[in-house]
């Protein structure tokens, strides 16, 4: 039977044997079950420069060919490619879904129908002829809270289905034309 000061011993022997400081490396990192919301992606946010965001991924944003300082794209070096990071001026400003599995924070993602995104969004979703598919569509999602009213949500359709979606700020979120 052990007494109460080896239990004691026992117990507080364990708890030095795990860390309390959780190690950068160990941060979330952003994968096809990351969550996108109108500020960024998983823990990467909008306004965050590309070495924070490389941070917060846990993994090294790589630049694009193209571009430059005013304007490009980044891509997670071994991460999904089902997305890219805009940046101007240095700094996260949108996140373009250009395919796969991942969704925003309420469920929208590529392949939905028109109806579910403005079913997901009531009462929230601006539409707005699409600038080179004569059938499709941006269905734009405009925040309620005045403290969110520069960044939002754009979702691309067809006509019927999403192709793709970004989220982000104002005024790169309704480029058309990403950083061209």
């Amino acid at each position: 039977m052990f007494n109460k000061s080896k239990l004691l011993t026992i117990i507080i022997g364990a708890i030095a044997l795990f860390p309390l400081n959780i190690p950068a490396s160990a941060a979330p990192k952003i994968t096809n079950q990351s969550k996108v919301f109108i500020n960024g992606i998983g823990s990467v946010q909008v306004g965050m420069t590309v070495a924070q965001a490389s941070k917060a991924a846990g993994a090294s944003l790589v630049r694009e060919r193209y571009g430059d300082y005013q304007c490009s794209y980044y891509l997670l070096q071994n991460g999904t490619k089902d997305i890219a990071f805009m940046v101007t001026k240095g700094r996260i400003a949108r996140v373009d879904v250009v395919k796969g599995r991942i969704s925003t924070a309420s469920g929208a993602r590529i392949g939905d129908t028109e109806a579910r995104i403005k079913a997901l969004y009531p009462g929230q979703i601006k539409v707005s002829r699409h600038a080179y598919n004569d059938k499709g569509h941006y269905l734009t999602f405009v925040p309620k809270d005045k403290s969110d009213k520069n960044f939002g949500l754009v979702f691309e359709t067809d006509g019927k289905r999403v192709t793709q979606f970004r989220s982000g700020k104002q005024p790169e979120l309704q480029f058309v034309e990403g950083c061209s």
